[in-house]
């Protein structure tokens, strides 16, 4: 809404027009402050006048002067009535001044109050929804925060009122986004939500949380101007993670928060010393304070430790990627920040790309996969789509095939700061579910990762708190853009030599590996999921030099070997459909899972007094086998699978000793 005048005062201008009213006029208009005082020519009869209606509606601040013959005007009693409806719809800010008179006068229909509204109900009738109405705009008016005049110096209070309206009026409304698409809606939801929450005079702390790119601060902001009008004073503090890790950081933030809400800085110069001076001075103000992009918990210790730093009904909002760390602070409302509705992304990424509506000059084939490839992510439809703006189909074919190979470097950088911030365990998790694993079942991945040592089940909390997975129906996901980060992370090692790469998933990459030994100790994973088009003959050197290989799953059953192939110790998991004859070298072995069905050997690798931390074998439909050997030696045995293996003539007694459950379905001739 279009807001014509800064400051619009109500008043009874029998009892100040001359006085009190002129003096807060002039000192108003002296310092600019533009305001709206109506002459008696626009009050006639007692219906309010559409000159006045507008103003009010057009102003960004009211003033009702209380005075001691407020009531008594019908006119002014319709003023009230119309600003508190503005207050409500339109977020405008009311203060009431309290001259000559007290404010439970005001609210509780005392005195000349009480004789006014005793007189309206005289003429109008005691059940008047006329009267009714003023008398519940007096109530609310009455219960508003502002100034009473009492015994204190007239120009005094007036310095305070302008004062107060200075610093009101200079609190800017921030740039939310060039083309807003979804966020009003959100925006009035968590309005609503953190309504609910509480009491108007608790103190709330509400936490926004989300991937990097999917609009945390876009919506604070818009949350923000939104709130602001509601409260005494507010800051919004942006670039929390970055600016913290500058010298003298979080005391630098700290200063920020001071200078935005006190009049007169502090000066701040440990970080102790900022948290006892945002205590003293903020525990009387009612503050909307926004913390964006916060990824520790210092930052939180230092600028909001608790609630009772901050005034009655004060609202304190935290955007993270992080949602521990906002539990972990008492924060209670947390909000999961959801992506684009489907039409909300298509109409999104059009205003970047074909602002004058040609997008009928692109095939729609190209925009559907250049709408797959953002996967409704707002950053990557804003850069994805300006990026695209204007080009022709062979700019936008061959953009989105190198995007295919490489990510955009700008949503990257974006997403891996949530990547930066894990430790190793949950570095190598994310790595492994984000090249191998996304989509399977959590189960699954819990038994194959905690094969490698990792601690996988805090390890996969961790990235569910940080977005970077998420939980469906048992099964692991992510969003695209973040498994492409997770996998451009691992080919960033080197991109010419698979061979020094830590993980590995393409054919592609694996089939020089395979055949002409380019492997090295940096490969500590292979899946392949897919069978290869044609039939792939590995050397048996093949793994030789990959000693720190710890999981190798070959599915599609083409791979094979002319002649027995060696593995590296440090292997905890593999699974190899089609299998040939495979071998370990001497010493300690590492293998937790042993999965070779449908395969064509003959005997199970020899000697097994090295596999101590073997627990399971499936051997299923190996059709070959005829023997299987002394498995005393590996006491973590838990299943053993032998259906279907036909030419299974010789089992070892120390099967049949050993105390787990195993299924065995054995055809002999």
């Amino acid at each position: 809404m279009k807001r014509n005048y800064h400051v619009f005062l109500s008043f009874r201008g029998t009892d100040v027009r001359q006085g009190f009213l002129s003096h807060l006029y002039a000192a108003l208009d002296q310092q600019g402050i533009y305001t709206f005082v109506d002459s008696e020519k626009l009050r006639k009869g007692e219906e309010i006048s559409p000159t006045l209606m507008r103003a009010i509606e057009e102003s960004r601040i009211a003033i009702i002067v209380f005075s001691e013959g407020y009531a008594s005007s019908p006119w002014c009693l319709e003023e009230a009535v119309k600003i508190m409806e503005c207050k409500e719809r339109n977020g405008l800010i009311v203060f009431p001044v309290f001259y000559k008179v007290e404010p439970r006068e005001v609210r509780g229909g005392r005195e000349s109050y009480g004789r006014a509204m005793a007189k309206h109900e005289s003429k109008f009738g005691k059940d008047s929804k006329k009267v009714k109405r003023w008398k519940k705009g007096l109530f609310e008016a009455g219960n508003l925060s502002g100034w009473e005049l009492n015994d204190r110096d007239e120009a005094d209070l007036i310095l305070c009122i302008v004062k107060e309206l200075l610093i009101r009026l200079n609190r800017k409304s921030l740039h939310v986004a060039k083309y807003p698409v979804g966020i009003d809606f959100r925006v009035q939801g968590l309005s609503c939500l953190s309504q609910k929450e509480s009491a108007d005079d608790d103190v709330l702390m509400i936490g926004l949380w989300g991937p990097g790119g999917i609009g945390k601060t876009t919506i604070a902001k818009a949350l923000y101007n939104a709130m602001m009008r509601q409260f005494q004073v507010c800051c919004f503090l942006e670039q929390v993670r970055e600016k913290s890790n500058r010298s003298d950081g979080l005391v630098t933030l700290q200063k920020d928060l001071l200078s935005e809400i006190l009049v007169h800085p502090l000066t701040v110069y440990s970080v102790a010393g900022g948290i006892s001076l945002i205590q003293e001075r903020l525990y009387c103000k009612n503050v909307l304070l926004v913390l964006d992009d916060v990824d520790h918990m210092s930052q939180l210790n230092a600028l909001a430790g608790k609630s009772n730093w901050f005034g009655k009904g004060s609202r304190i909002i935290v955007t993270s990627r992080d949602k521990q760390l906002l539990t972990s602070h008492g924060i209670n409302c947390v909000y999961e920040i959801q992506t684009l509705g489907c039409h909300e992304a298509q109409y999104l990424f059009s205003l970047y790309a074909f602002p004058n509506s040609k997008s009928v000059e692109i095939r729609r084939d190209l925009i559907d996969k250049a709408l797959h490839y953002a996967d409704r992510l707002p950053l990557a439809l804003e850069v994805l789509g300006s990026f695209l703006r204007g080009r022709k189909e062979p700019a936008w074919e061959s953009t989105l095939h190198k995007l295919s190979k490489i990510p955009e470097p700008t949503i990257n950088r974006v997403l891996k700061i949530s990547f930066d911030g894990l430790e190793n365990n949950e570095r190598e998790i994310f790595l492994d579910i984000a090249c191998f694993f996304k989509g399977k079942n959590i189960e699954y991945i819990k038994e194959v990762l905690d094969s490698c040592d990792f601690h996988t089940a805090i390890g996969i909390y961790i990235l569910m708190e940080r977005s970077l997975i998420k939980n469906q129906d048992e099964t692991l996901e992510m969003h695209d853009l973040i498994q492409s980060m997770g996998r451009d992370i691992v080919n960033e090692a080197c991109r010419d030599d698979p061979g020094k790469r830590s993980r590995l998933w393409l054919l592609e990459d694996v089939e020089d590996i395979f055949c002409y030994n380019t492997g090295t100790d940096a490969v500590k994973a292979i899946v392949l999921e897919r069978s290869p088009p044609e039939a792939i003959i590995i050397s048996p050197d093949a793994f030789t030099n990959m000693k720190r290989l710890r999981i190798l799953i070959l599915h599609g059953g083409r791979i094979s070997s002319q002649a027995q192939v060696r593995l590296p110790n440090e292997l905890r998991w593999l699974e190899w459909s089609n299998a040939p004859n495979l071998e370990f070298g001497s010493g300690p072995n590492k293998l937790v899972s042993l999965d070779v069905r449908k395969s064509h050997i003959k005997q199970l690798m020899g000697n097994f007094q090295n596999f101590r931390k073997l627990k399971s074998i499936d051997l299923y439909e190996c059709k070959s086998l005829v023997s299987i050997p002394d498995l005393s030696s590996a006491p973590n045995m838990e299943k053993l699978i032998l259906n279907g293996c036909e030419s299974l003539v010789e089992v070892h007694p120390s099967v049949g000793n050993l105390k787990w459950p195993w299924h065995m379905d054995v055809f002999i001739e």
